[in-house]
């Protein structure tokens, strides 16, 4: 029976939260990992010193040309990429109006442009091996919006339309996409040294938005999904022989989920008479329906 050989995984935002336990749970199988983070001490703070299995890497993934020369490092270091880990990201939470456009442009650098580079320089290495799998971590928020997400939601739903696409893009390279879309999870997300909140208060909003930060406050380190669990779960799907484009974290991101789709469905069947009557002379085509754009 053969073994199989060690995978390469490269982690965004590895230094602590999600990011940390999955490294630790493919280091813990036997895998190479390269783990990066915009503080390389601090990597090598949680990790240790690099060795034959572990490289440590700078990376603020929102720096759109450190994505490349970070790849190349890992891939003369180990030789390929087998899976990556796009995790690197946070959460503005706070009510729209109080939020500014500059709020909204770091938050898609980071969680969207940022996720988008860091693909953009793994996929040659992938294509060249006509093998790959790539995780992007949206969140339950990627499918279901709230009051005080209208940033971090819509990022996400970004990453979502993205990952979703791509997946049908590189299927033929022998590329797997999976979106990964945790619940609340026990992380630092919520602490004041991740999670951000609107800047400019405004006196109509004050005790919705008071009640929320309460609210995101007395979830902190107080949420039910295990990281290290999570990790595990990854590597179980990295072993798969099809991974779903999809996969939710957590029975709280599981109903979430469900009473979404629950909903779409009963608003699509209350609306389906005047949604059909759009149609024109031209006879419908089943293949935009699939995916099919063409």
């Amino acid at each position: 029976m053969t073994t199989p050989s060690p995978r390469i995984w490269f982690i965004t935002g590895a230094t602590r939260g999600l990011g940390s336990a999955i490294a630790r749970t493919a280091l813990d199988v036997g895998d190479r990992v390269v783990v990066t983070g915009r503080n390389r001490q601090a990597l090598v703070s949680a990790f240790g010193e690099d060795s034959d299995r572990l490289m440590s890497l700078a990376l603020d993934v929102s720096d759109l040309s450190a994505a490349r020369p970070a790849v190349d490092l890992a891939v003369a270091r180990f030789g390929g990429i087998d899976v990556l880990v796009n995790n690197a990201g946070y959460g503005h939470l706070s009510l729209f109006e109080e939020s500014t456009p500059a709020d909204a442009q770091a938050q898609y650098d980071t969680n969207v442009f940022g996720l988008m580079s860091v693909t953009r320089a793994v996929l040659p290495v992938m294509r060249a091996q006509r093998s790959g799998r790539i995780f992007n971590v949206s969140s339950v928020g990627g499918m279901v919006g709230g009051e005080s997400g209208t940033l971090y939601c819509a990022s996400k739903f970004a990453v979502e339309g993205f990952s979703e696409s791509l997946a049908g893009e590189v299927a033929r390279f022998g590329i797997q996409v999976t979106i990964v879309e945790p619940g609340f999870f026990r992380t630092d997300f919520l602490e004041p040294t991740s999670v951000r909140h609107g800047s400019v208060p405004i006196p109509d909003y004050a005790e919705a938005a008071e009640a929320l930060k309460t609210f995101f406050d007395g979830r902190s380190r107080n949420q039910a999904g295990d990281p290290e669990k999570l990790g595990r779960a990854l590597v179980t799907l990295a072993d798969a022989p099809q991974q779903p484009v999809r996969w939710c974290a957590g029975s709280d991101a599981a109903a979430m989920i469900q009473s979404k789709i629950d909903g779409l469905q009963a608003e699509l069947d209350a609306w389906k008479d005047l949604t059909l009557s759009t149609d024109g002379a031209y006879a419908f085509k089943p293949e935009v329906a699939t995916g099919a754009w063409a």
